[in-house]
């Protein structure tokens, strides 16, 4: 990644002394020289008069442009001719383009050599870099000319092109990002019949000068820089066009967030709340619920003129009668009173962290006056010996957390009641409480944090990942993302390479993906609309696990915390169903799997369970494993078991059409004498089967809602249950094949270590 720095700053610095907005091609084509990228020979003149004594480029032909400022795109606006190389000529078309272009800030034009080359799809490239508010530098490498937009629109966000972090991609990650691009294959020769048209080390290299570029002069002093197209001519890259965008923000670093306080705030040993009623308001109703977590009494102020104790939690008639600095103060009052209550807080040093619940304060117009109070208070305590406290929200619901015995959500207990299951080795993280919640409801999980943040104020979703990724009692992060305040997209990748490295799993729903979607999230948190291909793509790099759907992202939780404890070896997949529907779109949706061939033992033992349940004359035995509505529990029972413990097989999916008598599928009712709970049913089976074999597994139950309770008892036992064929395969899908990733670089890891 070698390139001339000085040269470039010399440009740039000349651009910004006239105050642009944009490069001259000159000027592009400069800094392309000095990042040693081949640009065409030309010449530039001001004007028809220069002609005569400049060295125009060999050639039967040459390309006459226009240099101005004003004009970005010169095709488009008639700024650019191909000519016969005759000085009549090359005069002719000078004055057409002076008499069009009138009194537009026209400063010359430049005559280039004619490089010749074919246009179709796969010699016209795009490369560039460009200041992103989220994530920072972004280099992307596409096709270029014509077919960009095209191929944009026509294929999956950021799979037509490779987008890179310039400050997070090493060099030898360059070309398998590269790789992944749709346009790579054509020009790499990975089409079947087709050569490689360059050297893709070239592209590389080329790619990784961008990276430099952009991490030495990105965003002061330009904002984008962008060649399209470059060429393939002869086997070699030439860059025919280049558009710089210049950047004259001066911005002043916020002073550092005291992120170390978030022990403070997830595991406080003191906890003061204002905005309680002796009536069941909000306020009361976060105090029932930090109650009803274990918080201990004597250690919660409840500011309150005009009360003793309120549900056995003294009283203080204003905050600076409570006995001393607590960890935690909960404000839930309106948002008029919070600017006053967080100054009060603030200059007395009375918190190490707020929750703020109030609305209407960022999303809101008319808000301004208020939030600029609060920075200014909080910017004043960050640069003291103290460095003022963090702030969760506002708008948002606040925290319920494991470790710290409390619980700020203002729903009633009747209305969330929390899971009866042990606590997971989940965090929650989300933009939004109300998805958070939402989520918490459906899931059989008991997340060890639930923490909903709001617009973001201060306390962000990368703080809070980068600090979670230390606690190794996490093993699943769950982040739901309505936007990114300035560069955290970056530290939130950071910490997300960090987390994945050890082998745990960081899950991703991007809200706000279109135009419509990211006004209604600023409207909603105030937040930052980004690039949803942007975000795919360089969270995919982290090894995040992107979470397309709602439901995707509640199943994607759902299956890797329930089956955190599985290593899967390989994508050889057995499958079993009772019925033949069910067996026909398991093998239609595969994806990565291939159906294992069963060793003999496993043949030996289902032919002998087949003619036990006079099976052999109605189905073949083959992968999926067809066991008929006939087939009771016990025989199921056994048909899986069989296959989970046969050393072919890797991963297992198991069907169950559930309506069928043979079955015992529903929970205990006056019209049948069936009992889902009984040892003996199929699902308590199931549920040995899982504490006796390692293998990964998941179930189908395909039926109505009378046979929730029998997925409801899977689940509880650790089994991840679906209710269609096609949706157990492709989630399976994901899980399995980011563990084998996970597993590839573990054994990658320890080969360099033994190297």
């Amino acid at each position: 990644m070698l390139i001339d720095s000085a040269a470039i700053a010399t440009i740039l610095r000349k651009a910004e002394t006239e105050r642009r907005g944009a490069l001259l091609e000159t000027e592009g084509f400069g800094i392309l020289t000095a990042m040693g990228i081949r640009v065409p020979r030309q010449v530039f003149v001001r004007g028809r008069g220069e002609l005569k004594d400049s060295a125009v480029p060999a050639g039967e032909r040459v390309v006459l442009k226009v240099v101005s400022p004003a004009i970005l795109h010169k095709s488009e606006a008639g700024g650019v001719q191909i000519v016969a190389n005759d000085s009549d000529v090359i005069v002719a078309a000078i004055e057409q383009m002076s008499a069009r272009f009138g009194e537009i800030d026209v400063r010359g034009y430049t005559i280039s050599e004619y490089i010749p080359y074919d246009p179709s799809l796969g010699n016209e490239l795009l490369i560039g870099a460009r200041w992103t508010a989220e994530f920072g530098p972004v280099v992307t490498f596409g096709a270029g000319g014509i077919f960009a937009e095209f191929l944009a629109k026509s294929f999956r966000p950021g799979s037509d092109s490779a987008i890179l972090s310039a400050r997070l991609v090493a060099e030898d990650e360059i070309m398998p990002c590269l790789e992944q691009a749709a346009i790579s294959r054509l020009v790499f020769g990975g089409l079947r019949g087709q050569s490689g048209r360059v050297d893709p080390q070239a592209i590389a290299k080329v790619v990784a000068d961008f990276c430099a570029f952009a991490n030495a002069f990105m965003p002061d002093p330009i904002a984008e820089l962008e060649i399209n197209p470059m060429v393939l001519s002869s086997g070699h890259l030439v860059a025919l066009d280049v558009r710089g965008l210049l950047s004259h923000a001066v911005g002043s670093a916020e002073p550092a967030r005291p992120v170390a306080k978030i022990r403070n705030l997830l595991q406080p040993r003191s906890i003061a709340i204002v905005g309680v009623s002796e009536k069941l308001n909000p306020g009361h109703i976060i105090l029932n619920n930090i109650l009803g977590e274990g918080f201990d009494r004597d250690r919660i102020y409840v500011v309150k003129q005009g009360s003793d104790t309120i549900e056995g939690c003294q009283c203080y008639p204003d905050i600076e009668a409570m006995p001393g600095r607590v960890d935690l103060f909960i404000l839930s009052v309106s948002a008029a009173q919070t600017p006053g209550i967080i100054t009060r807080i603030v200059e007395g040093r009375w918190a190490e962290s707020l929750i703020v619940i109030s609305g209407g304060l960022e999303e809101k117009q008319g808000t301004e006056a208020i939030v600029a109070r609060m920075r200014g208070t909080l910017a004043r305590a960050r640069v003291s010996d103290w460095h003022g406290p963090l702030i969760n929200g506002g708008n948002c619901l606040g925290i319920r957390s494991g470790p710290g015995h409390y619980d700020t959500l203002f729903i009633p207990k009747h209305k969330l009641p929390a899971p009866a299951v042990e606590r997971s080795p989940l965090a929650i993280i989300s933009s939004s409480g109300a998805f958070a919640i939402a989520r918490m409801n459906k899931l059989p999980l008991n997340p060890r944090y639930l923490i909903s943040l709001g617009n973001q104020m201060d306390l962000t979703l990368g703080d809070y990942l980068s600090y979670l990724a230390d606690d190794a009692e996490i093993e699943v992060f769950s982040v739901y993302a309505e936007g990114f305040r300035p560069l955290d997209g970056l530290r939130f990748l950071e910490a997300a390479r960090r987390i994945t490295a050890t082998g745990r799993t960081v899950i991703l729903y991007r809200a706000g993906r279109t135009a419509a979607g990211a006004k209604a999230s600023a409207s909603h948190t105030a937040a930052i609309a980004g690039d949803y291909a942007v975000t795919r793509v360089l969270a995919e790099q982290a090894g995040v696990v992107m979470a397309e759907t709602i439901a995707d992202f509640e199943d994607l939780t759902k299956i890797f915390v329930l089956l955190r404890d599985r290593r899967v070896a390989g994508l050889r997949l057995a499958a079993v169903s009772n019925a033949g529907f069910e067996c026909v779109a398991m093998a239609d949706n595969l994806h990565d799997f291939s159906l294992a061939r069963f060793g003999k033992e496993t043949v030996s033992g289902l032919e002998e369970l087949f003619r036990r349940c006079h099976l052999e004359e109605i189905v073949d035995l083959h992968n999926p494993v067809d066991l008929t509505p006939i087939m009771d529990d016990g025989a199921t029972a056994d048909a899986i078991r069989a296959v989970l413990l046969d050393a072919n097989v890797d991963i297992v999916v198991i069907g169950c059409v559930p309506l069928t008598g043979a079955l015992n599928t529903l929970p205990p009712s006056n019209g049948h004498g069936e009992n889902i709970h009984n040892s003996e049913a199929l699902a308590m089976r199931m549920a040995a089967i899982r504490r006796d074999i390692s293998k990964p597994w998941v179930a189908i139950v395909d039926g109505g809602a009378i046979y929730d309770p029998m997925v409801k008892v899977l689940e509880e036992n650790a089994i991840p249950t679906f209710r269609t064929a096609d949706r157990a395969l492709r989630l399976f899908n994901r899980f399995c094949a980011a563990r084998v990733r996970a597993l590839a670089q573990e054994r990658s890891a320890l080969g360099s270590l033994a190297g």
